[in-house]
């Protein structure tokens, strides 16, 4: 064989390898999103990057979970309350219920909920699909709103849990007046 020959000879083997090399890459960067997803899947950390969805659940009639609600505010001067005080639900039975916020200040104020819940970990087990606390809220000197809240209670709630607390605290996100600000003073 000459030496041209084995050149062309090792140049198909090269070729034959790197064309392996190639399907091998390819397919595993195809089969890296599906093992991805089960790797999410099995340590749970999905549930941290899936926004709350509800999958197809079926109501479990023969529960009854109540759910009470509580409104707060924090060094903001609004009035704050739920128009239901409590409400019986089934798990993965979907219910909305409201709140309303009056700005009681003479100027425009923007304020965030946070939700809390009692006992604490119910709250893995509550599903809000439309809340006010997903996003700030500006209310105009002397506005009232009512503010939807739509959830589910996800079924796999441990039995022993019959009552939740969902609670709202709304904070100032604004800056602060500064003091003397508003009475002669620089703005």
């Amino acid at each position: 064989m000459t030496t041209q020959g084995r050149v062309a000879a090792e140049n198909r083997r090269l070729l034959v390898r790197l064309a392996i090399a190639a399907v091998v890459m390819f397919g595993f960067g195809f089969l890296l999103v599906p093992f991805y997803e089960k790797i999410c899947e099995v340590t749970g950390i999905n549930n941290l990057i899936k926004p709350d969805t509800v999958a197809n659940t079926q109501v479990d009639l023969a529960r009854s979970i109540t759910i009470q609600f509580d409104a707060n505010t924090h060094d903001l001067p609004w009035q704050f309350r739920p128009l239901q005080t409590q409400i019986s639900v089934h798990p993965g039975e979907l219910a909305t219920v409201a709140y309303e916020v009056s700005n009681t200040r003479s100027e425009p104020v923007t304020g965030q909920a946070v939700p809390s819940y009692g006992p604490q970990l119910a709250g893995q087990y509550f599903r809000k699909l439309e809340c006010f606390c997903f996003a700030r809220q500006t209310l105009a000197a002397g506005e009232t709103r009512t503010m939807p809240v739509a959830f589910v209670v996800d079924p796999g709630l441990p039995a022993d849990v019959r009552v939740i607390t969902l609670s709202y605290t709304f904070f100032e996100v604004a800056a602060r007046r500064v003091a003397g600000e508003g009475a002669g003073g620089n703005s």
